[in-house]
């Protein structure tokens, strides 16, 4: 059994690896930490779990007590964790935070499976990636592994809420964000630094522009992002390419013919990337869950993969269409 320690235990992400975590038949969560919480049952911040769980936060981190932490603290808080606690050398870490994802100190692996996939399998640390990072790069590799990033990549992006934290802000309320859309950070957004750097480990000569735009969606949870840019290939070759990129990962990634729904993925590990050919552009349309793929799934997933699981222990629940 597993053994695990959350860090930084409130928020969303938090909620969904205690979702996970406390269905996998391999894990036991030991403790979920969080100052602000300490001495609180967990099922009062995350509710969906009445029932499920009768641990209570705690401000304490007896590190010494479990396998794996997930550090869930949020941007920056990640290196501070490091600089003043004492981390055993042998216990594995998963930063779901973006501290680590560039350069960095203390031996972390970039922990997109798709990606790094041998990698993981003898880490110790992993940097989650991030959920925008996620869904562009899925529907990006197969490309840049065959060389074919040539032009500039153009790219629309639409998120749900729970992307900005349980944090409030101004762009949280309820009476602002629903029935709303906007726009937000539009090529200048922290994920393309990392997607780069993922483009040109396959494809070392890549040093075309990334013209991201990311756009607030007035719903909770998931990310599609569309694609598109200058491709030789027909349609027929582009798939192929994908399918046989994504064959070893069938268990989560999928090339679908049908133009997605966001409701394809939801509640899911799945992603889905779809192909279109219109005249001299290929256009490529990807979805996820931004909670579950694009950060806590993943993060287990990885999990899986560095006590040599399976990889999809745990992770296997379904899509709801409503």
């Amino acid at each position: 059994m597993i053994k695990v320690g959350i860090v930084g235990a409130a928020g969303y992400t938090a909620g969904e690896l205690f979702r996970i975590l406390l269905n996998h038949p391999e894990a036991e969560i030991v403790f979920a930490n969080s100052k602000s919480n300490a001495g609180n049952p967990v099922y009062e911040v995350h509710q969906g779990l009445i029932g499920d769980t009768d641990l209570t936060f705690t401000d304490e981190m007896p590190l010494d007590t479990v396998d794996v932490i997930f550090l869930c603290m949020g941007h920056g808080f990640s290196e501070e964790f490091f600089r003043n606690h004492d981390v055993p050398e042998d216990l594995k870490v998963i930063d779901l935070g973006n501290d680590f994802r560039l350069e960095g100190d203390h031996g972390f692996t970039y922990g997109l499976p798709e990606l790094n996939f041998k990698a993981i399998l003898t880490s110790k640390r992993i940097a989650n990636p991030g959920c925008f990072a996620t869904a562009i790069q899925l529907g990006l590799l197969p490309l840049a592994q065959n060389l074919l990033l040539t032009s500039e990549i153009n790219i629309t992006a639409i998120t749900g809420s729970t992307g900005a934290g349980q944090r409030p802000s101004q762009y949280s309320h309820f009476s602002w964000r629903n029935n709303n859309i906007s726009v937000y950070k539009a090529f200048n957004h922290q994920h393309v630094p990392e997607i780069k750097r993922s483009l040109k480990q396959l494809q070392s000569s890549f040093d075309q522009d990334i013209n991201f735009v990311p756009v607030r969606g007035d719903f909770a949870r998931g990310i599609m992002a569309i694609m598109h840019i200058d491709c030789p290939l027909e349609l027929d070759e582009a798939k192929r390419i994908f399918t046989e990129y994504y064959a070893k990962h069938q268990k989560f990634t999928y090339v679908i013919d049908k133009n997605p729904d966001l409701k394809d993925v939801v509640n899911t590990n799945k992603a889905v990337v779809h192909l279109e050919k219109h005249g001299k552009k290929l256009m490529i349309i990807t979805a996820i869950d931004n909670l579950v793929k694009g950060a806590s799934g993943q993060a287990v997933h990885n999990m899986n993969l560095i006590f040599d699981l399976e990889q999809s222990v745990g992770l296997d629940f379904k899509a709801s269409a409503f």
